[in-house]
């Protein structure tokens, strides 16, 4: 039996080639594991012991699985930190889940020393990929540190934010199953093992897998880890083009990869030369999950590199439904039957399953019913997303009498746009802290390019006029507490905004009339 963990692809064939470079020669299994035990041999000397928490702000690269496999040896938890965030959210996150200390890109210093300063700069271990003012260099502070495995190893686990009920994203805290607390390998890997068999992909010695989204997310955090368990290569560029990433499969032979709609789309804007004499005959599959693929954008991307392209529909709280690109082909739009082994059903607001063709929430089992998770610090919202084994991400859509699941809408306020989970309640409650803002609606409108675009609808304060100078003022406040990518494209102005007498506001009114 081939290994089926990274640690035992290291431990038995230390020369295993596990990360590609372009003008460089590859990195291997050995090296990666004996980096990765000098990392978690730093953090323990420094005071961390297995269930402490370390931010993770580091950008794509070898870096990044360094540090991501130092957490699965020395047992701290790693939180992830969204690169577009600004100072004011990372320190959201940090004080949150009780950080003791952060790793870094070298470009995230300033950004970073603003949260660590806006939350006291108390106690906190800085560490940073490479050098960085006022943060330790992992190189150095690895330096003369045995590569060999830790004398006590306990399995590391990270951890991914999603919105709260107040806007401020919520930590998605996951439960080990019964009998397996510790989740010491190599039993710890074998789910994840089951996943990617899913789509075919098991040990091989010829599989490369390019690394195309940024590494804190949890679906191309998986999918690289997924390959480290089966021994394939990886390709792992610092940043993303469609050309960089169409040469790079040509180059390593790239067998598959994880990707998000927005890319397809970038590829195919590629003047038709560069696609025509591309060569991407390597691929055997491609996958994409996050948000809703145009079918035409998926269609045509199939039309280029064959039938490889599969999809499945699921959240960090769990999965859901997985989608063959034959079953698409015959199905355009359906994002699949439920994940072998899980189930799903739709309800209505009563919560009675209603039949197929009419829509409803949509609520999933993972396989083997395991849904055991919860939002930190909201066990409301924790208990309304969980029935019965069920769980819910809050989306409308239906099945068809072969049991295939067709979204009607994604969450009713969520945006997405180019695959990144956009939470409009978070945008509001910064323009309304503008003391010239009396009401405002946050909500997603077509975008050709990105899916969606944030626009933001303000009433002002009574004798404020809504004209550019206030829309200039709202943006530089979008600016300084926001990540670039939730500032709105649009802000449009209205004496009043639709609120029933409740106070709920009636953003469906607006979706409509902002929708063309």
């Amino acid at each position: 039996m081939p290994p089926e963990s990274f640690w035992e692809w290291a431990a038995t064939e230390p020369e295993r080639p596990a990360l590609l470079h372009d003008d460089a020669p590859p990195t291997t299994y050995g090296e990666l594991a004996a980096t990765a035990r000098r990392i978690g041999r730093a953090w323990r000397r420094d005071g961390l012991q297995p269930g402490d928490v370390i931010g993770l702000l580091v950008d794509n690269g070898q870096a990044a699985i360094e540090v991501l496999l130092a957490i699965q040896e020395s047992g701290v938890r790693g939180v992830n930190v969204s690169g577009h965030l600004v100072a004011d959210e990372i320190a959201h996150m940090l004080a949150d889940s009780e950080a003791r200390g952060v790793v870094i890109s070298p470009r995230r210093a300033d950004e970073v020393r603003k949260a660590l300063d806006a939350l006291g700069g108390g106690p906190m271990l800085r560490y940073s990929a490479g050098p960085a003012e006022g943060f330790v260099d992992l190189a150095e502070a690895t330096a003369g540190l045995s590569g060999e495995p830790l004398e006590d190893r306990t399995l590391g686990t990270t951890t991914f934010y999603t919105s709260g009920t107040t806007g401020r994203s919520k930590a998605v805290l996951r439960e080990a199953p019964p009998g397996m607390p510790s989740r010491v390998p190599p039993e710890a890997f074998a789910a994840g093992a089951a996943f990617a068999r899913t789509f075919g992909i098991g040990p091989s010695d010829d599989d490369v897998q390019l690394v195309s989204c940024p590494l804190y997310h949890a679906a191309p955090q998986g999918w690289a880890m997924f390959g480290l368990t089966f021994g394939h290569r990886l390709v792992v560029p610092a940043k993303w083009t469609a050309a960089g990433a169409l040469a790079a499969i040509e180059r390593h032979r790239v067998t598959y990869g994880f990707m998000v709609p927005t890319q397809f789309k970038r590829f195919l804007e590629l003047p038709e030369d560069v696609r025509a004499r591309a060569d991407v005959s390597s691929l055997k599959m491609v996958v994409h999950a996050a948000a809703p693929c145009p079918p035409e954008i998926k269609r045509r991307i199939m039309e280029w590199w064959g039938p490889v392209v599969w999809e499945y529909y699921a959240g960090t709280e769990g999965f859901g439904t997985i989608v063959r690109p034959e079953e698409w082909l015959a199905k355009p739009g359906t994002v699949g039957r439920a994940w072998p082994g899980g189930d799903l059903k739709i309800l209505d607001d009563d919560g009675n399953e209603v039949p197929p063709g009419e829509g409803g929430a949509i609520w999933l089992r993972s396989p083997g019913g395991e849904n055991r998770f919860a939002y930190k610090g909201d066990p409301e919202k924790t208990a309304q997303a969980q029935r019965d084994g069920f769980f819910t991400l809050g989306d409308i859509g239906y099945v068809d009498e072969e049991g295939f699941l067709f979204l009607l809408d994604r969450r009713t306020d969520l945006i997405i746009s180019g695959g990144v989970n956009i939470y409009p309640a978070e945008i509001e409650a910064v323009l309304a802290s503008h003391p010239e803002v009396a009401d405002v609606a946050v909500f997603g409108v077509p975008d050709e390019e990105w899916g969606q675009a944030v626009l933001a609808v303000v009433q002002p304060r009574e004798g404020v006029a809504g004209d550019e100078r206030l829309r200039a003022a709202l943006l530089a406040t979008c600016q300084e507490k926001l990540a670039k990518i939730k500032w709105p494209r649009r802000i449009e102005f209205r004496d009043t905004l639709p609120r029933q007498d409740n106070g709920k506001l009636y953003k469906r009114l607006l979706r409509e009339e902002f929708a063309g």
